[in-house]
């Protein structure tokens, strides 16, 4: 049996854990935090330190915007708790002393940040300071804070100083974002952007990406195209990691030499890293979608794990209006683990199934007792003490499964509701065949006024045709496209950027047709469906179950599930990790693919200036010369883990597309080979950014911009 392999969430789980504990190694007869020992490939976890009376050591917690945004998605106060953090404070906020006390810093290194806390130093306001960096900080700022400490006589009020490689925020087990903001795609194509600013956002994706390496414990592979930002990232980390190598006697990865693969356990296995630029293949950041985390993060604009719904305040009486309701969807919620990926007409059966299970569990117990309701428990006597006890026993965990199925009924039912307001499953529908519209179909779909209340929608889906269709489009087409939109209330000025670039994406994209034809259902059926669920979805909570007819009230929705269809970033993803399975145009596509190996003796190459890297497109020659062209061996070379990283935003679309296809491909899964070795890919991105702020924040002021 293969052993479970640590996250990348589990390993900086255990990180920001070990800084907790005051950065105390962990002990090395404990157990890890999946019961599996560091010598098969965990990192090893802390457990809290005790102070003389046996409890954790209480401590302050302080940190800055990237640092409450780490930990937050990944722990909740209640860990936080656990590990002895009375309170969490923001550093540039008013704090007030706490004499006693040591402090956590868990901080970016710098000027300001480090000028607060020499401040908080020199003004005693904690007792010791064990101070974190989110990255490393660099040796002129570590001097000037070293002279500021020097200056006031408070370095013995210094613990620890520590670099922690921890700048990148984890949302799912696999999907990571450096939190560039929802920018990088304009600043890197815009001519208006200044190449010290172009060369400030390189340098922080290449720390970042630095820092996602360190944790995940091994030095890999570098492969991107030539030209654009992905090869200028790939060239500086490669020399970042060269460097460290060479200079550092006890690297940061000296200790994870024999880490074992995540599939053969043999201690040559490294991960390979693709670099890809987001303009290899825009479709991803502006399709509908039906799975259900991408519907959340298109819908109700999830971030950092976090939404906002609206629910009725009183569901007996709707005309008591509604009251909005923050949800934290994290790794804790045993229904998002199992559904985050999932076409959203299984997750509302799956909805029906747990709920039947927790009536059948909660009726169990009563019938046990013999109370009336799990409410009556603690107040009735008269139960057998040994059936009490169980009860008590179970209680919570039942509550706590109440609480997160009824959080998923509220986010089903607002779901719904943007899914019948915005005819979203009329819009997936036709994106499954976007290669079969006719200019005539896509100007009769601008110009329905019964296709949804949001003009975007239809942007949207123009864009995606526009660039996948093979058919020219003249200028007068062009007229009358743009005419349609506009009468339907969109804003299509990011239509000057898209004719831009429509030829340099027909050539990079590759998107597969669907493995089966999806079967045909009517939009009249899968509406029925959906009202029939979107009435009864939220009261028939009470009752356990959506009742009987389950079966025909989502029975149009049910035939309305997608095809197996890879991405285009998963295509490049599958000619580099297997090259032997990918088609032949995937792999003319990667052939030219520079190729790092920080490990290797060759000679670095010259670092290009970043002029050059502006407005180049991924797949497009350049003069760029710092990476070496992969030899015939190294081209077949297989992997069985894989970083895949786009260079201006990330979308969840493309997120579940590697996972489906790693997990279907992989050892076990149902296309994968007999023999085949278990795949894990990690994707991450500069940052997650929804359809509407890349549509209407990026290309639109890119469309400004080339007008």
């Amino acid at each position: 049996m293969v052993s479970h392999q640590q996250s990348l969430r589990d390993r900086q789980v255990v990180s920001i854990e070990k800084i907790l504990n005051l950065n105390h190694p962990a002990p090395e007869t404990s157990a890890s935090h999946h019961d599996t020992p560091a010598t098969n490939g965990h990192a090893p976890k802390a457990t809290p330190i005790l102070n003389s009376d046996g409890d954790p050591i209480w401590k302050v917690l302080v940190f800055d915007d990237l640092g409450r945004d780490v930990i937050s998605s990944v722990l909740r106060v209640n860990d936080l708790r656990g590990w002895g953090v009375t309170i969490h404070l923001h550093i540039n906020s008013q704090r007030h002393q706490i004499p006693d006390v040591p402090v956590l810093y868990l901080v970016e290194p710098t000027a300001a940040n480090l000028q607060l806390i020499a401040s908080d130093l020199s003004r005693n306001l904690y007792s010791d300071a064990y101070i974190n960096f989110l990255y490393s900080i660099s040796r002129p700022l570590m001097e000037d804070f070293a002279a500021q400490v020097a200056n006031s006589g408070t370095s013995e009020g210094i613990a620890q100083v520590y670099d922690q490689y921890l700048n990148f925020i984890v949302g799912e087990p696999d999907l990571f974002s450096l939190a560039m903001g929802k920018e990088t795609y304009w600043a890197l194509n815009s001519a208006q952007t200044a190449d010290d600013v172009l060369d400030s956002m390189i340098d922080r994706i290449v720390t970042g990406l630095f820092s996602v390496v360190v944790t995940m414990g091994a030095i890999p592979i570098i492969r991107c195209p030539k030209g654009g930002a992905a090869e200028m990232i790939a060239t500086k980390l490669d020399r970042k990691l060269r460097d460290h190598i060479l200079n550092s006697k006890d690297n940061l990865f000296s200790n994870q030499g024999q880490r074992p693969s995540t599939a053969t356990g043999t201690s040559t296995s490294r991960p390979v890293l693709v670099i890809l630029d987001r303009s290899v293949d825009l479709i991803p950041m502006l399709s509908h979608s039906w799975t259900y985390q991408s519907l959340v993060h298109d819908v109700l604009k999830m971030h950092l794990n976090r939404i906002t719904v609206e629910t009725l305040i009183d569901e007996s009486n709707p005309a008591k209006g509604t009251t909005k309701k923050s949800y934290d969807l994290n790794s804790n919620d045993f229904f998002w683990s199992r559904n985050a990926g999932v076409p959203f007409p299984q997750v509302a059966e799956d909805i029906d199934t747990e709920l039947t299970k927790y009536k059948d569990d909660a009726n169990d117990i009563t019938r046990k007792t013999g109370a009336s309701s799990l409410e009556d428990l603690q107040n009735d006597t008269s139960a057998s003490a040994h059936h009490l006890k169980a009860a008590i026993t179970l209680l919570p965990e039942l509550r706590e499964r109440k609480a997160i199925l009824d959080m998923h009924m509220n986010i089903a039912t607002a779901l719904l509701k943007g899914i019948k307001d915005r005819q979203l499953d009329n819009y997936y529908q036709i994106e499954e065949n976007i290669t079969k519209q006719s200019k005539v179909q896509m100007l009769e779909v601008l110009n329905d006024e019964a296709k949804g209340k949001e003009p975007l929608d239809k942007l949207r889906l123009f864009i995606i045709w526009f660039l996948s269709t093979e058919q020219d489009v003249s200028r007068a087409d062009m007229e009358r496209f743009e005419e349609a939109l506009t009468r339907a209330g969109a804003d299509i000025t990011a239509l000057n950027y898209v004719k831009r670039v429509r030829e340099i994406t027909r050539m990079t994209m590759m998107t597969s047709a669907p493995t089966q034809p999806a079967p045909a259902s009517t939009s009249n059926e899968i509406f029925r469906g959906f009202s029939s669920i979107g009435n009864r979805l939220t009261d028939r909570l009470k009752d356990g179950a959506l009742g009987a007819n389950f079966e025909n009230l989502i029975s149009g929705v049910k035939n309305f599930l997608p095809a197996n269809k890879d991405l285009t970033v998963t295509k490049i993803t599958e000619s580099i990790m297997d090259p032997a399975s990918a088609s032949s145009s995937a792999i003319a596509k990667t052939e030219n693919y520079l190729y790092f190996d920080p490990r290797s003796a060759n000679a670095r190459g010259s670092m290009p200036a970043a002029s050059q890297v502006r407005n180049q497109q991924a797949g497009m020659p350049s003069g760029l010369a710092p990476g070496s062209g992969a030899s015939f061996g190294q081209r077949r070379q297989g992997f069985s883990e894989a970083i895949v990283f786009t260079v201006g935003g990330g979308s969840m679309d493309e997120y579940g597309n590697l996972q489906d296809w790693a997990k279907r491909t992989g050892g076990g899964g149902a296309g994968g080979a007999v023999g085949a070795p278990r795949r894990r890919v990690v994707y991450g991105s500069t940052d997650l950014v929804n359809a509407e702020d890349f549509v209407m924040g990026e290309l639109a002021r890119l469309g400004r911009e080339s007008g």
